[in-house]
C-alpha cells in the first residue's frame, strides 16, 4: 500500500552515506552545501517529514471509488489485494535515532516530534492490519528481532498519551527547530498539527467512545476547550504538507507519469455527486472529456465518469467512446501542481463538525462544516464567489435528518489525491458513502475490505506472535482481509 522498504527487524545500521543520499532531495535545497553532514537531528528531520508528508497516492483514490484505472485490473479498484508492508517501522527507525541523537543533544524539540512521527507512523500501520508490533518494535536496536504484537486498544493509548506529552513538551521548549521543510521551524505549528492529529485519531475511535482507558470525549473536549494549551490549525496556512519545487527529485509525484496520464480516469459515483452538487471542484479534479474538450472548462455537462466497480472490458468499451474524463492534466504535466496534504485544516473543521453531531462537544456544527469546504475549496483555487454560492444550496446545507451525512460527505470530497488513505478509512468507519460493489469486476465477493492481510515476512520471521495476534483478533475468520478489527467494533 504504501512504498516498500526493509522490514524493521532487520538490524542494518543506519549508515552514514545512505542517510546523507536518502535526506538529499529536499535537504540539498536548504542550507550551506559545505556545511557537515553529520547525522544530526535536523538532517534526520529532513529525511523524517519526506516520508511522512507525501501522503499523495492514486491507489488510495481508486480504493475510494474516485478513479478508475483502464490499463489493467487493480487490486485497489477492484478489492483484491491481500498482504500489506510493514515499511513504516523503517520510517520508525529513524524517527528513534532522530530521537537519540536530539537525547544525546539535549534538543527537547526534537525528542517532542519523535513522539508525533511514531504516533503518526504507527496509526498508519493499526489502520491498515489491527494489532501491530509497537512496544517491542521500539526496542528492535537493543536486539529484540521477534517483537510481540500490541492490541490496538493500547497502541492508541500510548498514542493518545505521546501526543499530549509532545505537545507539552514544545510548549515547555519553544525554540527554532532546524531541518524543518514543512513549517519553517515554528514549533507553534507543529503544536497546532499535533493537536489537530490528535482530534482525527479521536475521530477515527468513534466506536470506542465508551473504552474509559481512551475517555474519546473527555479528550476532545479537553482539547477544544483550552485552544491556549492545545492550538489547533486554524487557517489553510496551518496545514500540515509537503511543498513541491521544480529540481530533480523534488517534483510532484505524478508528474510525468505516463500510466496516470494514458489510464486514470474518473470514477462515476464521484463525478456524479460533484455535479449533483454543482461543484466547482470538478474542475480542479477532471478534465473534460474528449468528446466535450471544446465546451467551456466549467461546463458540468462536459464531465463525465465510469463505473470504477465494472468489469475493465466494460470499462475500455465505455471510455473509448471519448465521453468519460480523466484526472486533471495539472496532476502529471505540473511539476508543483499542489501540495501533498498529510493533515489539513479542512478535515480539522470537518471533524469538529461530526463530534458535535455526535454530541461530544457543544457548539455550532454549520460553522465549522462551511469552514471545512471554504478551506478545502480555496486549496484547489476556487473564488469566494463561487463558495458563496455553492453553500447557499439547498443540497448543500445542513439538515436536521442528514447533517452527519453532509459532513461525512464534504469531508470525502476534500480527500482527492490528498491525505493518503483517509477517505478510504473515514468510508469503513462511518459506511459513507457507500463504495459501488455493484458492476461485476469487483473481486472480493463481501464488497470492500476492512484490512490488509499481515506480510509474508512475518509469517516467516516473527510466526508465534503474528500467529497469536491473528488469533486473539480474528477467531474465526483468521488473517483475512474482510476480518473486523478492534477499531471497528462497537
Amino acid at each position: 500500500m504504501i512504498r516498500t522498504v526493509m522490514k524493521y527487524y532487520k538490524l542494518i545500521p543506519i549508515l552514514l552515506l545512505l542517510l546523507v543520499a536518502s535526506c538529499k532531495k529536499f535537504s540539498a535545497l536548504q542550507g550551506d552545501p559545505n556545511s557537515s553532514t553529520t547525522a544530526t537531528p535536523g538532517l534526520l528531520l529532513t529525511n523524517v517529514e519526506e516520508q511522512a508528508f507525501n501522503q499523495v497516492t492514486a491507489n488510495s483514490a481508486l480504493a475510494s471509488r474516485m478513479l478508475v484505472n483502464s490499463l489493467g485490473a487493480s487490486d485497489y479498484e477492484y478489492y483484491s489485494w491481500q498482504r500489506g508492508s510493514f515499511n513504516n517501522y523503517n520510517n520508525m527507525r529513524q524517527v528513534i535515532k532522530m530521537n537519540q541523537v536530539a537525547g544525546t543533544e539535549g534538543k527537547k524539540q526534537y525528542q517532542a516530534l519523535a513522539k508525533f512521527f511514531n504516533s503518526f507512523f504507527i496509526v498508519e500501520l493499526t489502520q491498515q492490519f489491527g494489532s501491530v508490533p509497537y512496544s517491542d518494535a521500539l526496542n528492535a536496536a537493543n536486539g529484540n528481532v521477534k517483537p510481540k504484537y500490541d492490541s490496538q486498544e493500547a497502541i492508541y493509548a500510548k498514542v493518545l498519551k505521546d501526543l499530549s506529552d509532545a505537545n507539552s513538551i514544545l510548549m515547555s521548549n519553544p525554540g527554532t527547530i532546524k531541518g524543518d521543510i514543512i513549517y519553517n521551524g515554528n514549533p507553534i505549528e507543529w503544536r497546532k498539527l499535533i493537536n489537530s492529529f490528535t482530534l482525527r485519531v479521536l475521530i477515527s475511535l468513534s466506536h470506542k467512545t465508551g473504552d474509559a482507558k481512551l475517555n474519546v470525549k473527555q479528550r476532545f473536549q479537553t482539547i477544544i476547550s483550552d485552544p491556549q494549551k492545545y492550538p489547533i490549525m486554524t487557517s489553510n496556512s496551518d496545514n500540515g504538507e509537503l511543498k513541491f519545487v521544480d529540481k530533480n527529485g523534488n517534483r510532484y509525484p505524478y508528474y510525468n507519469d505516463n500510466a496516470i496520464e494514458a489510464n486514470e480516469y474518473m470514477a462515476k459515483t464521484f463525478v456524479d455527486k460533484l455535479k449533483n452538487l454543482k461543484d466547482p471542484r470538478l474542475f480542479a479534479f477532471a478534465d473534460r472529456a474528449p468528446k466535450y474538450s471544446s465546451a467551456p472548462a466549467d461546463s458540468f455537462g462536459a464531465y463525465n465518469g465510469v463505473q470504477a466497480s465494472a468489469t475493465l472490458n466494460k470499462i475500455n468499451n465505455v471510455t473509448n467512446t471519448g465521453t468519460i474524463s480523466r484526472i486533471n492534466a495539472r496532476y502529471y504535466s505540473n511539476p508543483t501542481t499542489e501540495p501533498s496534504i498529510a493533515l489539513g485544516y479542512s478535515e480539522t473543521e470537518f471533524n469538529i463538525s461530526e463530534a458535535i453531531l455526535r454530541g461530544w462537544i457543544s457548539g455550532n456544527a454549520n460553522t465549522y462544516y462551511q469552514n471545512g469546504i471554504r478551506a478545502s475549496m480555496k486549496f484547489y483555487g476556487v473564488s469566494d464567489a463561487k463558495i458563496n454560492a455553492y453553500i447557499s444550496q439547498d443540497s448543500v446545507k445542513l439538515s436536521n435528518g442528514n447533517s452527519l451525512h453532509h459532513v461525512l460527505m464534504q469531508k470525502y470530497l476534500s480527500f482527492f489525491m490528498n491525505s493518503g488513505w483517509e477517505a478510504f478509512y473515514n468510508q469503513r468507519r462511518t459506511g459513507y458513502p457507500v463504495f459501488d460493489v455493484s458492476g461485476g469486476g469487483v473481486a472480493d465477493k463481501a464488497g470492500v475490505p476492512k484490512r490488509w492481510m499481515y506480510p509474508e515476512s512475518e509469517l516467516q520471521n516473527n510466526t508465534a506472535n503474528v500467529n497469536a495476534a491473528i488469533k486473539s483478533q480474528f477467531p474465526n475468520k483468521g488473517d483475512d482481509i474482510n476480518a473486523t478489527m478492534w477499531l471497528l467494533k462497537n
